[in-house]
């Protein structure tokens, strides 16, 4: 009975964090580039009263084995990173990824982190930023007598100053990851390479298998709320109903010790 215990306590852990990511989800539902988070799960050791194939009489082996399982344990949490619908916002420094690739961000301390976010802005020294201030990589200033700018699918970064001359003053460079879920979130939008994302290739939007750019719009977050809240609802079940295991269990013990007293 004792088991029955522990096995629904490591149920009910692992719905409770099932709705921490989902939490989550829904949190950023209105995150420009966000990717939402799905938790895998895993069983734990089984204990094996009698495994299969045993003997069980002279010639005749058990068909199957005796085993009870102690439980589940939240084993990963995943990025989902397919592509979130696009929001026409009609501002030039708005860039949104079409398909595959992410922005290069230098940060503070030389590391360079990765981002979908391509809500730009303009720094006092006319350098492209992200929302944060950290500087897109590699940098692009844009000339103070500039009097509008506009941004290709290939990443060329277009100005036109007061005479009316245009010129390219950059190319916005993006990377790709062999596993792009194997990415560490580090929080204002960003990523960060690890030893299981493999490492980035750089390159120019279009080619080498990385996306296009498209100027004047925003990737918005990848949550659907209709899925999110079906898998909430399906979370909190799964809790209630090994919160009733672990009260079954401890109505079974009350009988038992019901019949020493009686």
């Amino acid at each position: 009975m004792l088991r029955a215990f522990s096995t629904a306590a490591t149920g009910m852990t692992a719905q409770q964090m099932m709705v921490d990511v989902i939490a989550n989800n829904l949190a950023n539902i209105n995150t420009t580039g966000f990717k939402r988070s799905q938790i895998d799960f895993q069983d734990l050791l089984y204990l094996k009263m009698r495994e299969a194939g045993t003997e069980i009489a002279s010639g005749i082996n058990s068909p199957s084995g005796l085993e009870v399982g102690s439980g589940v344990r939240p084993a990963s949490t995943v990025k989902v990173f397919t592509a979130g619908e696009l929001q026409n916002t009609s501002r030039p420094l708005d860039v949104a990824i079409t398909g595959e690739g992410f922005f290069q961000v230098s940060m503070p301390d030389g590391s360079t982190k990765y981002t979908r976010d391509g809500a730009l802005q303009m720094n006092a020294n006319g350098q492209l930023v992200t929302t944060t201030g950290y500087a897109i990589e590699p940098s692009i200033t844009i000339p103070s007598d500039a009097l509008s700018i506009g941004i290709g699918k290939n990443g060329g970064v277009n100005v036109t100053n007061s005479a009316g001359a245009i010129s390219v003053v950059g190319t916005i460079q993006m990377a790709r990851f062999p596993n792009p879920a194997g990415l560490s979130s580090e929080g204002d939008n960003l990523y960060a390479q690890t030893e299981a994302s493999g490492t980035a290739t750089t390159g120019t939007p279009g080619e080498n298998g990385l996306g296009t750019i498209q100027s004047g719009f925003l990737e918005k977050s990848n949550v659907q709320m209709v899925s999110e809240l079906v898998n909430l609802i399906t979370a909190q079940r799964a809790y209630e109903i090994n919160s009733r295991a672990i009260k079954a269990g401890d109505d079974m013990l009350r009988t038992a010790n019901a019949i020493g007293n009686g």
